[in-house]
């Protein structure tokens, strides 16, 4: 009797921390994240002058040079652009894309995903300024290792005992949310995924995975940008062509899903019920709140992989670093978002014109953690519509099971030295493990309460270093204006060295290229025509005849 008695005050202590806890974790969001994480967008997408405009055909310029799938591995000194990338996707890109995205529709209707998109957007210029500084304060180790990310840049923004405090909490609020919980939590999102659409038991599962990611940590950060930049474009393809057909088969319904979501974020009473002024801050809060934890804009997450990347100068990461935040949010939560709401709230689906109620749900049989499979079961079928989902779930929870275990592995180093990444690796494949047998609701509250303590230090020391940020910007685009002269300045000369044995009247050459290459220039920017038509044109004229001398043309 005594034994039952102690069990049930153990559950209702526990029962009795987690509420503590998830009121904290929504105090702490609601009154000081919310703000922070927004207004630090904000902050820099105005001092920045909109990068994530002007730059990002830049950012993709640079993702393309270096895409490979059979590239140069990653080794002690850093990885290719690419390969950081895929690792920083790798963690972004993770179960908060498919359920979380449900989730966020659920409680805050399908407007919730316009809000979504607001706030990446903003949250590209943050992930630019975290990429930039994760390259500025990056240290080379004895052994030649390279290490970098938020501790480094917390101390370069704070060099005392505070700076030294506030990255070591990030560094201790990282290891445990990402490195140890947030595994537990992906692991256990495989487990059941696979159990419900293949009969496996997430026990099996869980030991699978726990040994496959054995391998990849003792491997170090190279083995991980091996593995990420091969399965995070596979994965992401995969999603967005199964979604793509779902899509096209309800294309009669795409125009009301987009009316839908416009509709819905600023007047989503119908489909969540209460005030108009209820309804609007639940749509902007889950939005919010969904999309800044998925594309991990300000988290402090993926500048430990942008630190890795070998660039010419940071401005080329940051630029990088933003298509990151693109696909997760723009592309594969997009997808998840169109799927969803084109095949459950528009036309015929169970949710068109039903008010979203706990009651309304219940009864239908409608939860966050189906509600994807209930969407592309819609169309592909009930069982091949839960396999879908599970793969893809296995996939996105697989890859950011192993980023996130780098990154609190680059911190366990900061903290304790090398001699601490073998116990901190058995430890994170003992709670992948476990993950895929338990599911603990205070688990899942720790994870996200130390998810967001990670942001404080981050986003201050972020705003602290913004002067440094635009100086990078700055010299970025300077260096991308001296990029395009000189790509176009070699196009003229190409023309000459073409055309210049073919008796052509090389006077009128010589201005046809330098026409059309101040033209081109004043495209890119008006500011540099006249600067460039004064002391540029006889600068290209001596060059080109130069070249005709040199070649007795």
């Amino acid at each position: 009797m005594k034994k039952y008695a102690r069990v049930t005050i153990a559950i209702l202590i526990m029962a009795a921390f987690t509420q503590i806890v998830e009121q904290a974790s929504d105090i702490l969001w609601n009154y000081l994240l919310l703000f922070l994480l927004v207004g630090t967008g904000i902050f820099f997408t105005i001092k920045l002058h909109f990068v994530q405009l002007s730059s990002f055909a830049d950012g993709v310029r640079h993702l393309f040079k270096g895409f490979s799938l059979h590239g140069k591995a990653a080794d002690k000194d850093g990885m290719s652009s690419f390969q950081a990338l895929a690792t920083a996707i790798a963690a972004q890109v993770g179960t908060g894309n498919i359920v979380g995205a449900c989730g966020a529709i659920l409680i805050g209707g399908p407007g919730a995903i316009f809000w979504m998109w607001i706030i990446a957007f903003f949250g590209m210029s943050t992930i630019y300024a975290e990429a930039v500084l994760a390259q500025k304060t990056r240290v080379v180790n004895p052994d030649g290792t390279v290490a970098g990310g938020p501790v480094y840049y917390i101390k370069k923004a704070f060099n005392n005992a505070f700076g030294k405090f506030m990255a070591g909490f990030f560094a201790v609020a990282i290891i445990l949310a990402l490195g140890f919980m947030g595994a537990m939590v992906q692991s256990n999102s495989i487990g059941e995924s696979c159990q419900n659409a293949f009969g496996i038991p997430s026990w099996v599962m869980g030991a699978i995975i726990a040994v496959i990611c054995a391998f990849i940590f003792i491997g170090g950060a190279h083995r991980v940008a091996a593995v990420a930049e091969k399965l995070v474009p596979i994965m992401a393809i995969l999603y967005v062509l199964g979604g793509l057909v779902v899509i096209i088969c309800r294309i009669q319904y795409v125009p009301e899903t987009f009316a839908l979501i416009f509709k819905c974020a600023f007047n989503p009473t119908a489909v969540i019920g209460g005030s108009i002024g209820f309804a609007i801050k639940q749509a902007i809060s889950q939005g919010v709140k969904r999309g800044l934890f998925s594309n991990e804009a300000g988290m402090g997450s993926t500048p430990h992989a942008h630190a890795q990347a070998k660039v010419k100068c940071p401005h080329e990461q940051g630029v990088v670093a933003m298509i990151g935040v693109f696909i997760d949010t723009f592309v594969v939560l997009t997808m998840t978002a169109l799927v969803v709401i084109s095949t459950l709230y528009t036309g015929d689906g169970i949710l068109s014109g039903v008010m979203t109620s706990s009651e309304n749900l219940d009864a239908l049989g409608v939860a966050k953690t189906n509600l994807a499979q209930l969407a592309f079961g819609s169309v592909f079928g009930e069982s091949f519509g839960s396999a879908f989902v599970a793969i893809c779930l296995l996939f996105f929870a697989f890859t950011t099971i192993i980023g996130w275990n780098l990154f609190g592995r680059i911190n366990i180093e900061y903290l304790f030295g090398k001699k601490a990444v073998l116990p901190y690796s058995i430890i994170a494949i003992v709670f992948i493990f476990l993950g895929s047998i338990l599911s603990n609701d205070l688990v899942w509250e720790l994870t996200d309460m130390f998810n967001q303590l990670m942001v404080i230090p981050n986003v201050i020391a972020l705003l602290a270093l913004g002067g440094l940020v635009a100086a990078s910007a700055k010299a970025g685009n300077s260096e991308a204006r001296a990029q395009m002269i000189q790509g176009n300045l070699r196009l003229v000369l190409s023309v000459v060295q073409k055309f210049a044995g073919r008796g052509e009247n090389l006077d009128d050459l010589f201005q046809v290229g330098c026409i059309g290459l101040i033209k081109a220039i004043d495209n890119f920017d008006p500011g540099l025509k006249v600067r460039f038509s004064t002391y540029g044109v006889p600068m290209i004229l001596g060059e080109i005849r130069r070249f005709l001398r040199d070649n007795n043309a």
